[in-house]
């Protein structure tokens, strides 16, 4: 809020505030401005200045006194504030400008460093830099008196306020020697000040009233500070001093030793004052514990004689009971403090109990991993074995006490693994501590061996062990967690990993002592091992293999690489000994990962005679100890044992032999054992193809096994790291025979081969067989391929696979094999699939390749394809024929999916050339011969299919051209209208209609497929071989395409023609493709003119939307291709003076006129004559002399006058011909400039000829009442009507104008005619439907009628185009003031235009009530009604647009004739119908809502009939009677409004932006909202139609419209906060809803709606809202305050803010300002700057003054009021006025000036002493502005019916408020 506007701006000579005054005042009064005093707890801050030295103080900056004395403020950030300002003051001081300042800055100081708030403090240091900086060595006379605070301020809690604390000290002292000088130079201040601080209390801390919680944070860090500070200043003053030294030694020495006296003194006596400091140990705060414990570290190191024996006694219990300490943060001093009073004091273990004060502590500090300081407290745990008396302990329970505590932890400690490092770390260290300190707990070597087997059986075995082997197991719970403390698979993995390694490292520290104890872990674990074998829990037998094998890698990681041999020898090689029988017979699957695990480790030749050393008769195979076994007798176990066991049988423990088989597989005798597993497996006597399944798994283990040999230094030199190394004669002969002559083709097969094979993935090359086998293989699976293509159900995909044998020239195929097609098949796509990635390996054998990727290709079309047959003619044995085929093709399609550019890339190019020629060769068959599919879905798969197949094969421009030229080869079919070799158009004449619609049928699909092609490729694909010659060698193509017109799923126009004109923008060498297009299409239109003859009857042809109307295929294509270059600028004058010659040149053979020439010329001059006449009036090149335009329009005139009038013309004459020619040259535009612009270029003489020719048509009598049957004539006179008009207007006289409008009128009223029989009809059908009626004879019988063959409304639709334009021409003329059409006089045309326009509004309603009436019998029926239009579109359109040009006069009458008529459906509800119909027109939609929303029908629109209250009947009046008029409750809107404003459903908001339902709804609120608009303001029609919306209407429409209004965009702007760069989406809506509160309507936004579009209809969201908020403030405030999304609601109220209520505010000011109040009592002021009301009320000797008070996001927000001045009014009625003026403005609907103008008379009302009411203490009701009328029978007091209602229902009984009588 700024100041009033009376007060002056505040001088600079006056101080803002008191605490700002000392800066005023001179220097000499500073002192008594900056005086302070006072106590800090219980020391004196001395007063810096006494009367001695006040003298300096004198000098101090006045500035610089008033933040120091800020300083003293309580509030936190008025001292941050003085410090930043005192520190930018200090900056600009150096030197002996600052001493005066350092006394005062020493008094504060003490206390800000005391402070609550860290950034007081940490700013108190920052200022301390700048002082110590800039006063220097000036500093020393005050160094003691702040060296104390100083040195306690470096370790404050916060690190950033010590940090600033240090930096202080270290800028005054830089080197650490002067820091240690000015310690010693202090040393008794610093004690002294730090004495003072343990004295302290939180009671006496501080002389301000702080918070107890406040307080009590501060004393805490105040005593942990001042702890911490005084055991830092002991280990710096009493720390030994260094004896060489420089030349002044000794005067150092001096001062180090003054300082340690001092230190020593001191200490003694605090130690003795505080007594061993036991008091803080206690505290509540683990700063100060933790300090504490540093302290007495600090005792114990530096001043251990202040320990007596007393002391000792009172510290153990203290010290060495430390482990309940809960707090990490004590924990680091802890341990400090008691590792170090164990070693000084050993014998202060004797004053306490170790088992109850040390050790149960100790365990609860373990099992609960520390409390949180792992990595502090676990390294300790050695060193407190290390202190820790052994006679106080029995060893072997207190160690295994220690580590099931320490491992229990483990549930407890942090997730990280760093703490479970450092638990296991510490583990480890203790047990081999322990085992090798066992002699500190032991006296003999057998006690001593006693206790370390003790340990290894109780901590090694069953507890880490067991941890790490069984960690379920029952009876040990080495590791306890709860549920949501259980640490994740990750973390739980990696601590048994370095559980694991813990053990190694245990192990290994064992062996290095004594092998002995080794020994006895190994006999436990394996007899533990063995005895779970023989209990044959096969799961727990699983787990444990699996832990041994974890365990046995991590002997490879951290044992057995080190080279040491107990693992085997001792370990594990004893115990497989025994397991592996248990193993061998069990099969177990872990039992064989485990054998595999130790082959791996350990190598084959040391594993095997382990494993058979306990096997019976095995003396051949007996090994001496310590060697290996001999290379034979190795092969000979592995022959006998473990191949058979290994390979025999197919089963779930198949792939774990097959590892084991493959890990014993010895560098030395690799080829031998593989050799030897090979021939076992294909031994036709034992398997023959029956372990095909077994083969299949052991090579792709043997592929891993060759990636796995040929990585790591020897790469490719080891045995077996090669392919070639693993082939063998019967693997590739099996192969072979499975392909090529082996009847089985189960899965087993193919997934053999694709193991034999290999390429199953990208990096995947490793095959086992030779190429010559590979080739043979590959050449097998082609041919099952081709089997499966020949037998394809579409023909088309069977046309293929001929093409494809025929390519493989070179490759035998039999296809005549009787074996089941589909099985074989399938087989060939599992081996392709499963071996893809080999397939580039064929790149030598190109036709082999090619061959197959093309054959996988077409059976992924065919898969496609058959994805559209459901919806099509084809048969169930087709459909069934499918299904079967559906596997195979599912096969190819994965295969499909992994072709990607990578691939192909490495595929060769003659490779992917063939295919690409019998790939496009396989889409043209199928585009071609596909007849049952549906056109436009196999077209466009075609086409998205083949440039994705493209850009696989990558090919260059040449075989591009070439591809695209084998696309477009000429057939029997295709194409239809140009011949490609001579581009001249196919005669058609004599084909058999059948065979002409079967070729334009299939050439059609054809075309949608080229054009979808085009779309997806671009055009230049299809030309960029052909540039150099002007691209003219595909013109015949885009000919055909134009002559095609329609195809499934696209057209020209909204297709192709677009493409076209694209690329010739961009392409300037386009020209010659541009002539070659229109020679082809114009001779092709010459050829075939005799077929234009009944299109050419209609001459309307509107080249922008119905050139379709044109039949004939050239001529339409002609017609369409220049009318689009010539409107996209494409050709001008000089293109149109060419085609002009040509066509002259044709127009006459010899002496004989062409008549097919002559028929088509017109169409073609409409378009050139434009650009033909600017060119010949300007004079272009001198054109005009070489082509004399004028001579060939004066030439044809003339010819058309010597033909007999229109009505005389009969049928087979060519007048016709030269009538549309002449008419064709003369153009009319209802642009007033472009009708100009037409005009000039027409000569005095064509004028002339026009004239007589018009005026021929009406030389007979009763030529204007002369109705021919000829539609030519009908036609052909109504646009020589307006060509006259346009061009001869002012020669006119009355009987030519009378010829006019009387043809103008009869051809429009005999459509009114018709269409009003027809509604009658509908009317009478509908009326007359009985109950029994079967509702699809029903609809027939309505769509005979609506079904109008009468040639009517073609007439009419020329006549009304006529009659458009002619109204355009006229409105020209008065608008600009022109000459043309002076001798129409506006008294004739005006009447005639009401007369004419009425029989269009008849047509208009005739249409709506038709569908009205048919909508009451059902949507459908509506539906079928409104059909009828879009038949006649162009004519409906031409209604459109003359009923929006229609007056209110002609309007009201059209309504009276409705009305009038009598039908079941009046005027409004055809209009609603129009405006929803479910088959819309946009222009109709427009024009409906146009005339609903304007007078006299808008009146109407919107309360339904009898309900619509007077519109001019004041509020004033509401004092008189209101008989007649409608009340609240009997208000209803019209059901067309009320279903989308009362009764909106919430599934509106599930729809699409754009869909019918939200477009209805926002034009009903749009109308709704206009209506209340235009009423004037407080009437009773008005308001009570306000008071209905809020009651009734769904607030549902407010969340819709914000569904639109793209506020995520206005987020983004603003965060941008860059005004210039608002988004066009945001402006656009933006500017609507700014517009429609300016105008009050959105009538503009409506009319750019449609075609709807999203940002359409967001505009429109604008709009309406900006309305609501003009309109229905209260309304949309309402629903704002209820909103509970406060991100949307904080959008919103941005939106309004920026954009909606500075208009809104605006208006309110300027009608208050307008308003008159017509009384001298009342006046009203605004300020528009602070959007401020004052509204001054004076009355005899009262007054009051109200400030009306508009926030910035009105009207979301509520608008304030507050009384600023009252003179004689009591309290409670000023209380009462305000509250009224606030519920008036906060209730209005309305204009803020009809609130305050209501307000204005309640006032006067209480005035003339009208009792207001007593419920609501208003006069005049806030809502509804009546008067207190119900009275009460007993207490006479009278209420507001609308309150007394409300009393009634909230309270729940009839009674009087005041007396509780009953009412």
């Amino acid at each position: 809020m700024g100041r009033p506007k009376g007060d002056a701006a505040r001088s600079k000579a006056r101080p803002s505030s008191s605490s700002l005054a000392a800066s005023l005042l001179p220097s000499g009064s500073a002192a008594a401005a900056v005086g302070f005093g006072g106590y800090v707890g219980s020391s004196r801050f001395e007063n810096p200045l006494s009367n001695e030295d006040s003298a300096p103080f004198l000098d101090l900056d006045s500035e610089v006194a008033q933040h120091l004395q800020r300083l003293s403020r309580k509030d936190p950030t008025t001292k941050i504030k003085a410090l930043a300002s005192l520190l930018e003051l200090l900056k600009q001081k150096k030197g002996k400008e600052l001493l005066p300042l350092i006394p005062q800055w020493t008094f504060e100081y003490k206390k800000l460093i005391l402070d609550y708030n860290r950034d007081v403090r940490r700013a108190t240091h920052d200022v301390m830099t700048n002082v110590v900086t800039g006063v220097g060595r000036d500093l020393a006379p005050h160094l003691k008196s702040i060296m104390g605070p100083w040195w306690f301020s470096q370790f404050d809690l916060v690190s950033e306020v010590a940090q600033a604390a240090k930096s202080s000290l270290q800028a005054a002292f830089p080197a650490q020697e002067k820091r240690l000088d000015a310690l010693n130079l202090c040393s008794a201040e610093i004690f002294a000040y730090l004495e003072e601080n343990l004295k302290l209390t939180p009671q006496n801390l501080s002389d301000k009233a702080l918070a107890s919680d406040e307080l009590e944070e501060m004393y805490q860090q105040m005593i942990s500070s001042s702890l911490v500070a005084l055991a830092t200043l002991l280990d710096i003053l009493l720390h030994e001093p260094d004896k060489a030294g420089s030349a002044n030694i000794n005067a150092e020495s001096k001062l180090a030793s003054k300082a340690r006296r001092v230190a020593t003194s001191s200490a003694e006596k605090l130690f003795s004052v505080h007594k061993c400091f036991l008091n803080f140990l206690k505290s509540e705060s683990p700063s100060v514990r933790s300090a504490t414990y540093s302290l007495l570290s600090s005792f114990i190191k530096n001043v251990p004689e202040v320990f007596s024996e007393g002391d000792v006694r009172c510290l153990a219990p203290a010290l060495l009971g430390v482990f309940r300490e809960n707090n990490p943060i004590c924990h680091s001093s802890m341990w400090e403090a008691f590792l170090l009073f164990s070693r000084k004091f050993p014998h202060s273990w004797v004053h306490i109990n170790v088992h109850k004060s040390v050790l149960n502590h100790l365990w609860q500090f373990l099992r609960n991993g520390c409390f949180g300081s792992p990595r502090v407290s676990y390294p300790a745990l050695i060193l407190f074995l290390e202190v820790m008396p052994t006679q106080s302990v029995e060893a072997d329970k207190f160690f295994v006490n220690f580590f099931k505590n320490l491992l229990a932890g483990r549930s407890m400690c942090d997730s990280s693994s760093m703490d479970q490092l450092s638990l296991l770390r510490a583990t480890s260290e203790c047990f081999l501590w322990g085992i090798r300190n066992a002699s500190r707990y032991c006296d003999g070597p057998n006690s001593i061996h006693d206790l370390q087997v003790d340990l290894i059986d109780k901590v090694l075995v069953k507890i880490l062990w067991a941890n790490f082997f069984e960690p379920s197991k029952d009876g040990v719970p080495p590791i306890q967690r709860k549920p949501a403390e259980t640490l994740s698979m990750n973390d739980s993995v990696s601590y048994l990993q370095e559980l694991g390694r813990c053990i190694l490292e245990i192990l290994s520290g064992i062996n290095m002592l004594e092998q002995n104890l080794l020994s006895s872990f190994c006999k436990s674990v394996q007899e533990s091992f063995l005895n779970m074998l023989q209990q044959g829990n096969l799961e727990v037998v699983a787990g444990s293999m699996r832990k041994m094998i974890d365990f046995l890698l991590l002997l490879v990681k951290y044992s057995v690489l080190k080279g040491e041999g107990w693992p085997l020898d001792q370990f594990l090689g004893p115990l497989l000994s025994k397991a592996f029988p248990w193993i061998k017979s069990s099969e177990s699957i872990d039992g064989l990962k485990l054998l595999s695990a130790s082959a791996s480790t350990f190598g084959p030749k040391k594993i095997v005679p382990v494993l058979v050393s306990d096997i019976e008769n095995s003396t051949l195979l007996s090994v001496e100890e310590g060697r290996d076994i001999s290379p034979e007798k190795f092969i000979k176990v592995f022959q006998e044992i473990f191949i058979p066991w290994c390979m025999d049988g197919y089963n779930s423990t198949t792939a774990a032999k097959q590892d084991l088989l493959l890990s014993l597989l010895d560098d030395e005798c690799f080829t031998q054992q593989w050799s030897d597993v090979i021939s076992y497996v294909f031994n036709q006597q034992n398997q023959g193809f029956n372990n095909l399944a077994a083969m299949e798994i052991l090579l792709e283990k043997a592929r891993d096994e060759v990636t796995k040999r040929s990585s790591g230094l020897e790469l490719n030199q080891r045995i077996g790291s090669r392919p070639d190394h693993w082939h063998h004669r019967l693997i590739e002969s099996t192969a072979i025979s499975l392909v090529c002559s082996s009847p089985v083709t189960t899965t087993s097969a193919a997934q053999f081969l694709c193991s034999v094979l290999g390429g199953s993935k990208e990096d995947s090359s490793i095959s086992f067989v030779s190429r010559s086998s590979l080739v043979l293989i590959y050449r097998g699976i082609l041919e099952k391929l081709l089997s499966f293509i020949k037998l394809s159900p579409l023909c088309s995909i069977n046309d293929t696979c001929s093409s494809l044998i025929v390519d493989a020239v070179d490759i035998e195929f039999d296809l005549s094999s009787s074996v089941d097609v589909i099985a074989v098949a399938k087989f060939a796509a599992e081996v392709i699939d499963g071996s893809f990635f080999i397939l580039k390996t064929l790149n030598q054998d190109a036709t082999l390749l090619s061959t197959i990727l093309s054959s996988i290709f077409i059976i992924d079309l065919e898969s496609r394809i058959s994805s559209l047959v459901d919806n099509t003619l084809y048969d169930y044995e087709f459909k069934e024929k499918r299904k079967d085929r559906n596997p195979v093709c599912d096969f190819v399609h994965a295969v499909c999916s992994k072709m990607n550019n990578q691939f192909w890339k490495s595929i060769n190019y003659d490779v992917r050339k063939s295919s690409a020629n019998i790939l496009v060769r396989s889409i043209r068959s199928v585009v071609l011969l596909e007849d049952d599919l549906q056109p436009c879905q196999l077209t466009l798969l075609c086409a998205s299919w083949m440039p994705e197949m493209l850009e696989y094969l990558s090919l260059d421009q040449t075989d591009e051209e070439y591809v695209c030229g084998l696309l477009l080869l000429e057939s029997d079919v295709w194409p239809v209208w140009i011949s490609p070799s001579s581009s001249a158009s196919i005669n058609t004449h004599g084909m058999p209609a059948h065979l002409c619609e079967l070729r334009k049928s299939k050439s059609q699909r054809f075309v949608s497929f080229i054009d979808s092609l085009i779309m997806k490729i671009g055009i230049h694909r299809f030309l960029v071989a052909h540039k150099e010659n002007g691209f003219s060698a595909q013109a015949w193509l885009f000919a055909e395409i134009l002559c095609t017109w329609k195809w499934p799923g696209g057209s020209v126009q909204t297709s192709f023609l677009p493409a076209l004109v694209s690329f010739c923008r961009s392409e300037p060498s386009s020209g010659g493709l541009l002539n070659s297009i229109f020679d082809i299409l114009l001779n092709g239109a010459l050829v075939h003119g005799d077929d234009e003859r009944e299109s050419s009857g209609n001459m309307w042809v509107d080249f922008n939307n119905h050139i379709e109307d044109v039949e004939e295929p050239f001529l339409r294509a002609l017609v369409s291709l220049i009318f689009t270059l010539f409107k996209e600028d494409l050709w001008r004058e000089e293109e149109a003076m060419v085609a002009f010659k040509l066509l002259t040149d044709k127009l006459f053979i010899g002496e004989e006129t062409s008549k097919n020439c002559l028929r088509i010329i017109p169409f073609i001059m409409s378009i050139i004559i434009s650009p033909l006449r600017t060119n010949t009036k300007s004079g272009v090149s001198g054109e005009d002399t070489v082509l004399p335009l004028e001579d060939f329009l004066r030439g044809w005139l003339e010819t058309s006058l010597s033909f007999p009038p229109l009505v005389l013309w009969q049928n087979g004459e060519d007048m016709q011909d030269w009538f549309q020619l002449v008419i064709s040259c003369y153009p009319v535009s209802e642009n007033a400039e472009e009708a100009k612009a037409l005009q000039r270029h027409v000569s005095n003489e064509e004028r002339t000829l026009l004239l007589d020719l018009f005026r021929k048509q009406k030389q007979l009598p009763a030529a204007s009442s002369v109705v021919t049957q000829l539609p030519a004539v009908q036609i052909l006179l109504a646009k020589l009507i307006v060509v006259a008009v346009s061009y001869c207007g002012n020669d006119f006289n009355e009987e030519d104008w009378d010829f006019v409008f009387s043809n103008l009128k009869r051809l429009i009223q005999s459509a009114v005619v018709v269409m009003e029989e027809t509604t009658e009809n509908v009317n009478d059908f509908i009326s007359g439907i009985s109950s029994v009626e079967k509702e699809i004879d029903t609809l027939e019988g309505l769509g005979h009628i609506v079904s109008i063959s009468d040639r009517s409304l073609d007439n009419a639709k020329n006549a009304l185009s006529a009659f458009s334009l002619l109204n355009a021409l006229v409105k020209h003329k008065s608008v600009e003031g022109g000459h043309s059409l002076n001798s129409l006089a506006d008294e004739i045309w005006d009447p005639v235009k009401d007369r004419i326009l009425e029989g269009v509004l008849r047509l208009f309603f005739c249409t709506g009530l038709a569908e009205a009436i048919a909508a009451s019998y059902s949507l459908e029926a509506a539906s079928l009604v409104a059909s009828f239009r879009v038949d006649h579109l162009q004519f409906w359109e031409l209604v459109a647009q003359l009923i929006v040009d229609s007056s209110p006069r002609a309007r009201d009458r059209a309504v009276r004739a409705v009305e009038f008529w009598g039908l079941s459906k009046g005027a409004i509800s055809s209009l609603y119908a129009i405006m929803f119909s479910s088959k819309p027109i946009h222009s109709l939609q427009l024009a409906a809502y146009i005339v609903l929303s304007t007078e006299p029908i808008s009146r109407l629109a919107i309360v339904a009939d009898g309900n619509a209250s007077p519109s001019d009947e004041s509020l004033n009046d509401q004092d008189s009677s209101n008989v007649g008029l409608p009340s609240e409750e009997n208000l209803r809107l019209r059901d067309e409004v009320s279903c989308m404003v009362e009764k909106l459903n919430y599934e509106l908001l599930d729809t699409d932006l754009t869909a019918t339902e939200r477009v209805q709804t926002f034009l009903a609120w749009s109308l709704l909202l206009s209506h209340v608009n235009s009423l004037p303001s407080l009437t009773q029609g008005r308001e009570r139609l306000v008071r209905y919306i809020e009651k009734t209407a769904n607030p549902l429409i407010l969340d819709s419209l914000f569904q639109h209004i793209p506020l995520e965009l206005y987020m983004a702007q603003s965060l941008k906060k860059k005004d210039g760069d608002v988004p066009s989406e945001l402006s656009v809506v933006a500017s609507a809803a700014t517009h429609a509160i300016t105008t009050g309507s959105s009538l503009s936004t409506v009319e750019s709606l449609w075609p709807i579009e999203t940002g359409k209809m967001a505009s429109l969201a604008g709009a309406i809202y900006g309305l609501m908020l003009r309109v229905l403030p209260a309304y949309v405030r309402e629903w704002f305050s209820e909103m509970r999304d406060r991100s949307a609601s904080s959008l919103i109220e941005a939106f309004t803010r920026s954009w909606c209520s500075p208009s809104l505010i605006e208006n309110e000011l300027s009608q208050i300002k307008r308003a008159d109040f017509n009384d001298d009592s009342f006046s009203v002021s605004i300020s528009k700057s602070a959007n401020e009301v004052v509204a001054t009320y004076t009355k005899d000797e009262t007054g009051m003054d109200l400030v009306i008070r508009l926030p910035v996001s009105y009207p979301l927000r509520p608008v304030d009021v507050n009384c600023t001045k009252s003179i004689g009014i009591s309290d409670a009625k000023q209380r009462k006025w305000l509250m009224s003026m606030l519920m008036f403005v906060r209730n209005q609907n309305g204009a803020l000036a009809e609130a305050i103008r209501i307000w204005k008379r309640n006032s006067d009302k209480e005035f003339e002493g009208v009792e207001d009411c007593p419920i609501c203490y208003s006069v005049i009701h806030t809502a509804n502005h009546s008067l207190p009328r119900r009275a009460c029978v007993t207490c006479k007091y009278k209420f507001h019916k609308a309150c007394l209602d409300k009393w009634f229902l909230t309270s729940h009984k009839k009674v009087c408020p005041l007396c509780q009588s009953p009412c």
